[in-house]
């Protein structure tokens, strides 16, 4: 493994303080970053995560997506992890940690929005970040493209009603445009840039170069815009973490807990079910990352900025890149 890639644990580390320093020496003007969005969706971390997508996108021969047809066992277990057990084991984890275990710590009457704010994580299954583990995990990229376009199509019609279910509220307002917004820039564009970037490389320098110069060159692109990512996430939400660092921390522990569990129960079911690596990776990171951008969006829009379910969709975005970094080690590590 090359030397960069080999620590980048470190490097993720270095980002997370360096981000939360960079956070607290620009002040105000980092808010403005943060706040500089479009229809929910905040521009500059957009850029990066497009940047990540990219090369994962590139790798896509469209004539075997047709194939995938052959081999929907994979499919079967990302949804029925996504839609019938991780919302509701989710909603188990929030309801055990804030209504029971932080009973000394935390309101009663704020414990509910807590619980809420872990939910709306739970009904939103990735749709981006996860072409990004996919990609550090050698996964098959054309299976993880139709694994997150049917759950792009079921979130329209399943995220309300679930959200629901589990909240008891009958009239949440999805922001339609954080979504529509996201699923074009995270998947529409990219896909088509990585489309015509393989039809051109592929007739005019031929698979060979392709796959042994080109795509190599490319992917130190995706983890320096992973790493990129995490700088700023970390720097919007600096003041956060240093002024509630024990809230923030108390937030994670059932957060990762249930990342761990989720991604746990779609490994070893994958593995049960007979599915390649190229397969079994991508479908457990799915269940595993999530919609962070659709769930913040949402909880802003139910509950308000400065609400404690809106702190925890936040939380949810940094608790996830280095629990998923962990997960991607680990998945390469029991390929074999």
């Amino acid at each position: 493994m090359p030397f960069f890639e080999r620590y980048l644990s470190l490097w993720v580390a270095l980002c997370i303080v360096a981000g939360i320093g960079l956070g607290q020496l620009a002040g105000e003007s980092m808010q403005t970053w943060a706040e500089f969005s479009l229809y929910g969706v905040n521009i500059p971390i957009a850029i990066l995560i497009w940047l990540m997508i990219y090369p994962m996108m590139v790798q896509i021969d469209f004539r075997s997506i047709r194939q995938v047809g052959r081999s929907p066992k994979g499919l079967l277990l990302t949804l029925t992890i996504n839609w019938l057990i991780k919302p509701f084991t989710m909603a188990f984890f929030a309801w055990v940690f804030f209504e029971h275990l932080y009973s000394a710590v935390i309101a009663p009457e704020m414990a509910g929005e807590y619980i809420a704010g872990a939910i709306l994580l739970g009904v939103a299954p990735c749709t981006a970040m996860v072409f990004v583990w996919s990609y550090l995990t050698d996964g098959d990229p054309a299976y993880t493209l139709v694994q997150v376009s049917i759950n792009d199509l079921i979130i329209l019609v399943a995220f309300v009603p679930l959200v629901g279910l589990l909240l008891g509220i009958t009239d949440i307002t999805i922001p339609y445009e954080t979504l529509a917004v996201s699923v074009f820039v995270f998947v529409v564009i990219p896909l088509l840039a990585g489309l015509l970037t393989h039809r051109f490389f592929m007739q005019r320098k031929g698979e060979a170069w392709f796959k042994s110069v080109f795509l190599p060159r490319l992917k130190p692109f995706s983890i320096l815009a992973l790493l990129a990512t995490l700088l700023l996430l970390f720097a919007f939400q600096g003041a956060a973490l240093i002024e509630q660092p024990l809230i923030i921390l108390l937030i994670a522990l059932p957060l990762t807990l249930q990342s761990y569990f989720i991604f746990f129960v779609t490994w070893f079911a994958g593995r049960k079910l007979r599915l390649p690596h190229a397969i079994c990776a991508p479908a457990s990171m799915i269940g595993t990352s999530n919609f962070f951008e659709l769930a913040v969006a949402v909880a802003i829009a139910l509950f308000g900025l400065q609400s404690p379910a809106a702190l925890v969709t936040v939380v949810g975005v940094l608790v996830e890149v280095p629990v998923m970094l962990s997960l991607v080690a680990l998945a390469n590590k029991w390929r074999y």
